[in-house]
């Protein structure tokens, strides 16, 4: 006779009858659940996204093409990738690094290092855009020298960047840590124990174990850089055509009334959040079982 048909017992029940007992407690309160979530989806979500690709053609195909080649909007494209393609392989590295320290190791400061990992989330952009001000501006700390010197931060490339790193340098991190501390130093130990160096340990065993939670965690720190508008605007100075990135764009075609051609740009951001959420999606459903393997292992 096979398992399957073997009658189940007391103990191989109670997990069902748990399971029913939590979720028909009430199917009133189920569908209140659902439709307050289902709401607030629609309300919050779906609608405004909805409202900036119909007000981005509202004037038509033409007015669309215009409004993303006019020269300014262009410039604010090529930025905002430039900036995320520096920014986010910096996370990835800087991201790495520390949640392999936190999780592998043991050492004095490591509370500290996890505290200041998540300083970002607590501190306001506009907050840390303001110090990179004070730090590298012409009043600031070390704005002499930098004149001195001939090197811009503020108001260019270098101040937009840095300003990204420091808003977006959580994600990679965090996603890492978790993980990595879950899996544990053994099969580490045991690669090193076979004669395998460091660098071949960390490439060919710790690395493909954390590869999905990695990718989350790139996908979070690619959309908040392409995203980010509190830290840049105050470091970039708002110069059209040289220091301002897609969201900075669209609050200036929206505040000189250019509505249109704002929601345009604005359809843009929308739409790389829709392709970096189908993409998740798709390796989701492509390596379902993958990726249920590395979480329960």
């Amino acid at each position: 006779m096979s398992d399957a048909s073997l009658p189940l017992q007391a103990e191989d029940l109670e997990p069902v009858r748990a399971a029913r007992r939590i979720s028909g407690e009430s199917r009133l309160v189920q569908w209140l659940l659902v439709a307050v979530s289902l709401a607030f989806l629609c309300l919050f979500l779906f609608l405004p996204l909805v409202t900036v690709f119909v007000e981005a053609g509202a004037r038509g195909w033409q007015a669309y093409r215009d409004a993303i080649l006019e020269p300014d909007a262009l410039a604010a494209i090529r930025l905002t990738l430039l900036v995320a393609a520096i920014a986010v392989p910096f996370n990835i590295v800087i991201g790495i690094a520390a949640a392999w320290a936190i999780a592998k190791f043991e050492f004095r400061g490591k509370s500290l290092l996890t505290s200041f990992i998540d300083l970002p989330f607590s501190v306001s952009p506009v907050i840390s855009g303001l110090v990179f001000v004070l730090l590298f501006g012409a009043q600031g700390y070390f704005g002499p020298w930098l004149k001195a010197n001939d090197i811009q931060i503020v108001f260019a490339l270098p101040g937009i960047v840095l300003a990204t790193i420091f808003v977006t340098f959580p994600f990679v991190a965090r996603e890492l840590i978790p993980h990595m501390q879950s899996l544990g130093s053994a099969e580490e130990e045991t690669a090193l124990t076979l004669g395998a160096s460091p660098w071949r340990t960390f490439l060919t065993v710790t690395l493909p174990n954390v590869k999905w939670s990695l990718f989350y965690g790139v996908l979070l720190c690619n959309a908040r850089a392409m995203g980010e508008f509190g830290a840049v605007a105050v470091v970039s100075g708002k110069i059209r055509g040289l220091t301002n990135t897609m969201p900075l764009h669209v609050e200036i075609l929206y505040n000189e009334y250019m509505g249109a051609a704002a929601f345009a740009v604005a359809s843009l951001l929308a739409g790389l959040a829709l392709v970096t959420l189908a993409l998740k999606t798709l390796l989701e459903w492509h390596f379902a079982d993958a990726i249920a393997a590395s979480r329960r292992h």
